[in-house]
């Protein structure tokens, strides 16, 4: 066996070789970016790609998989290349370039899902200090009012870090395709709260959101407590006031309990002291703010084999971190996906731009859903 310095040495010395071959393949594909360009030829050959792929895993013999792998990252930045040099996604480009840079917080209606108290109607009043913030039953609603003109803004929950993704939103957020122009990340801090007649050992029955339900799950079944589902916490503290039934709590917010006059029954009652849920702000209109650190978007992948690792592969190249990604089924569409995908990052960099007008000609259903702040 050889000593080891002996066998890297011998890595480095190939390793110089393939450095030199790569930039000179990278010259290539400059060349033919050039030449497409040139005879308005697309970027994309599937075809040639394939029989490459093909080609490659047989010559690489016991290494096949690996060469595959390694040719299909090769060839993806080959056609990143390309898309430079071709100046793809123009529309996107003047899109992203022509965007106001700060949406207006006051003087504007803005839509939440639930009534006052609710956790979206905390998110709304900070996000919108100044706005006539109203709200609707549903998240499809806040997103209809949205699409007619109603409000020139929506605030809705995508995320809660202990129960994870609110996927109606997500849904939603696929079939309109809105952008997402602001986001907040909102500690959530729940209690118990019943009749002020009432004792917590009177209570047998919670009634809160779903996502509440997880997010105090450890505290319920401890408590041996019957969870109800309602539409949103502050719905179900108002029907707790309501109903005046002595067994029955409402897990809710703070606020919530005060503005339907109810009694503190119990503190901090969720399962995690860190629990935030993140709000986003929807809107028809693209804004990009000047400290905007965020980008979504979201695609369907092409049926090649390896497309979804090709694509991330060029978020890796360019170093940008990858803080979501999230896939939804396409209605109708047996075992097809939509991927919703965020990153870190500024749109109006060069480098952002020219990888968000890439895959704007290379993915279907690709949209372009914001560049923004997270708070």
């Amino acid at each position: 066996m050889r000593d080891l310095t002996e066998i890297r040495k011998d890595i480095n010395d190939i390793d110089e070789q393939l450095v030199r071959l790569f930039k000179a393949r990278m010259d290539c594909a400059k060349e033919v970016g050039e030449y497409k360009k040139e005879n308005n030829i697309p970027v994309f050959n599937e075809k040639r790609e394939g029989e490459i792929l093909d080609k490659v895993a047989v010559k690489g013999g016991e290494y096949g998989s690996y060469t595959r792998l390694l040719y299909s990252d090769i060839m993806e930045l080959s056609r990143a290349l390309q898309h430079n040099i071709i100046g793809s996604g123009k529309a996107l480009r003047s899109l992203i370039e022509t965007a106001e840079s700060d949406y207006p917080e006051s003087g504007v209606k803005v839509a939440y899902q639930g009534i006052k108290g609710a956790n979206g109607h905390e998110a709304a009043l900070r996000l919108f200090p100044n706005g006539d913030c109203f709200g609707l039953k549903t998240f499809s609603d806040v997103f209809d009012a949205v699409d007619s003109g109603k409000a020139e803004f929506g605030v809705l929950p995508v995320e809660n870090s202990t129960s994870g993704s609110v996927s109606a939103v997500y849904d939603l957020i696929l079939k309109h395709r809105f952008y997402i122009v602001g986001a907040l990340d909102m500690p959530i801090d729940y209690c118990l709260c019943g009749l002020r007649q009432s004792e917590i050992s009177d209570i047998e029955k919670v009634w809160t959101h779903p996502q509440s339900i997880s997010q105090c799950e450890n505290y319920i079944a401890a408590h041996n407590f019957e969870p109800t589902p309602c539409a949103n916490t502050a719905v179900a503290a108002r029907d707790v006031s309501r109903e005046k039934r002595l067994n029955v709590a409402a897990i809710c917010s703070y606020k919530a309990c005060e503005e339907y006059g109810l009694k503190i029954l119990d503190n901090h009652i969720q399962d995690i002291d860190s629990n935030t849920t993140r709000f986003i702000v929807i809107s028809k209109k693209l804004f990009i703010s000047s400290d905007a650190d965020k980008i979504s978007l979201c695609f369907s992948l092409p049926h090649v084999s390896g497309s979804l690792y090709s694509v991330l592969c060029r978020f890796n190249s360019l170093g940008f971190n990858l803080t979501k990604i999230e896939s939804r089924p396409i209605s109708g569409r047996g075992f097809e996906y939509l991927f919703y995908l965020d990153f870190s990052g500024n749109a109006r960099t060069a480098e952002a731009t020219r990888l968000l007008c890439a895959m704007s000609e290379e993915l279907p259903n690709f949209s372009f859903l914001g560049n923004y702040c997270e708070i």
